[in-house]
């Protein structure tokens, strides 16, 4: 995550109740999390080998007041089903997607993928179903595959007031969404692109906030 955390919860005065957080690797934005003593949490981490980081850094944590801390080990997109993953060991995983790399093999070309993954992949709306009203923050990290996630969360997203999301200027992986598909998509569920943090040149990080 490019955006501090901090810094988006104190400019923007949020006190948010739970966070979606889709794309969780090992769960390092975890501890930010807690800092701030939001009550739900919930992560999303499909493949085989940062789920078991994830699964045992969660289990070495003991937070200081009453949260819930939830993972599954699950993609998200906008069909139930299963998909083989582009998977890299350079970068631990953190730059495997669902999409074929593209101008990312030029710009990290240490980054090799070297093999695949097949993983379960269901819709953010069918695993929530009723609960909803438990998260209002989503943060997510899925290598290009972010709007495929938004339009399988469509009831989500009513709920949903804050958005910190990874955006691309370019395509570095094969059919990717671009930064103003995902403005213009997420305007309709009356969000603004608020703060954009363009380190990655091609890539970045940014937050979205409802009107």
């Amino acid at each position: 995550m490019l955006l501090n955390f901090d810094h988006i919860i104190k400019n923007y005065n949020i006190k948010s109740k739970g966070v979606i957080h889709i794309g969780a690797h090992h769960g390092n934005e975890l501890y930010p999390y807690l800092k701030h003593k939001i009550k739900n949490v919930l992560m999303f981490e499909p493949q085989e080998k940062a789920f078991k980081h994830l699964r045992f850094n969660i289990s070495q944590i003991n937070p200081s007041y009453d949260a819930r801390i939830d993972i599954e080990k699950t993609a998200l997109g906008n069909f139930k089903g299963e998909v083989e993953m582009f998977v890299e060991e350079a970068n631990t995983g953190m730059s495997s997607s669902i999409l074929e790399p593209a101008l990312h093999t030029q710009q990290y070309p240490h980054i090799t993928f070297n093999k695949k993954e097949k993983v379960k992949i269901i819709s953010l709306d069918s695993y929530l179903k009723n609960h909803t009203g438990s998260y209002d923050f989503i943060n997510i990290d899925v290598q290009g595959y972010e709007l495929n996630v938004f339009k399988g969360a469509t009831k989500t997203l009513k709920n949903i007031k804050y958005i910190i999301s990874e955006v691309n200027r370019e395509e570095l992986y094969k059919g990717c969404a671009k930064v103003d598909e995902l403005d213009s998509f997420l305007k309709d569920f009356g969000f603004s692109r608020e703060v954009t943090d363009w380190e990655g040149k091609t890539w970045g990080d940014a937050f979205y906030l409802k009107g």
